[in-house]
């Protein structure tokens, strides 16, 4: 019987494919193959479950999809159950290929949401590649997208509700009770809301994060870690006086603002779960997983500095 604290590891679309890297299968598993001696690692102390993102692959799928005129743009959701089965089966490869003798099963998941969700009139999940400023004001003229400023550059952004809940926990707990190394609501999950007639799809993309933090509560994990292209969590980021975090807690991370496209709902997330499940949570880079946990590298949330 597997006896190792749960740790569930939430690793962003953006580390797959990083900025300004061309969306491409031989990059993305490039990227993986880092992804999977990291997962492959953390094993040795923890029981992982593992949640990615999906921010650049589906809005590259989005592009696709719109460039076949003669046939209706598919929605959203289902291209987020397409990017869970590509870089799921990604994942589930390369990391068979480094835990030889682990099971390693990939879930399709859908995450219930509110359709009342006020998020449905305030888009701000990033989706795509980058663009300049006139490449983004032809876009959303033509296409009716919606375009923000994500640093230098400009990204389409779509609706982010929260998850209220994880339909296939069951099936994820029996998983996890096989002792398999699970991949699950992959891309925050496919949105979906309950009708009388029974759950439909509907048009946004589930921050990863918050869906993590939500699985992570479920299982009553012992840790949730975020692995991003950023190293840490900064002060001042962009500017001069910029610095990273190192140990902190949810009550001094309450008192700042973070953009709310990229490292706010990484923050939620892990504010979230440390307080409810008094864990620890790490945000940082990809390769530094093991490290972020032991106060080393990246950013460490716990309720008290002396968690770390």
């Amino acid at each position: 019987m597997n006896t190792k604290p749960t740790l569930v590891v939430a690793l962003g679309g953006n580390a797959l494919l990083k900025r300004g890297e061309p969306l491409e299968a031989a990059v993305q598993r490039k990227n993986i193959a880092v992804a999977a001696r990291t997962i492959a690692l953390l094993t040795r102390q923890w029981r992982v479950v593992l949640v990615h993102g999906n921010g650049p692959q589906v809005g590259l799928l989005a592009l696709q999809n719109s460039a076949y005129a003669p046939v209706t743009p598919y929605p959203l959701d289902v291209l987020g159950a397409e990017s869970q089965g590509m870089i799921g089966y990604m994942l589930q490869q390369a990391l068979k290929n480094a835990l030889p003798e682990r099971e390693v099963s990939v879930l399709l998941t859908q995450v219930e949401v509110d359709p009342h969700d006020p998020a449905f009139m305030h888009p701000t999940k990033y989706i795509g590649p980058v663009y300049t400023a006139e490449e983004a004001r032809v876009l959303g003229e033509q296409k009716g997208w919606t375009l923000k400023a994500d640093g230098a550059c400009w990204r389409r952004v779509v609706p982010s509700p929260q998850p209220k809940r994880i339909i296939e926990s069951d099936a994820i707990r029996t998983l996890i009770a096989r002792d398999h190394l699970v991949i699950c609501n992959g891309g925050g999950g496919v949105p979906v809301v309950e009708n009388a007639d029974g759950y439909h799809g509907i048009e946004a993309v589930i921050d990863k994060d918050l869906s993590a933090a939500l699985l992570a509560q479920s299982l009553q994990a012992r840790a949730l870690l975020i692995l991003t292209d950023a190293d840490a969590v900064y002060l001042d980021w962009g500017k001069p006086t910029q610095r990273p975090l190192t140990h902190t807690t949810p009550d001094a991370l309450s008192a700042l603002h973070f953009d709310a496209g990229s490292m706010g709902p990484k923050i939620a997330a892990c504010c979230a779960f440390v307080n409810q499940s008094h864990g620890i949570a790490g945000i940082g880079a990809l390769e530094d997983g093991l490290e972020i946990l032991s106060g080393n590298r990246g950013t460490l949330i716990a309720l008290a500095p002396s968690h770390a």
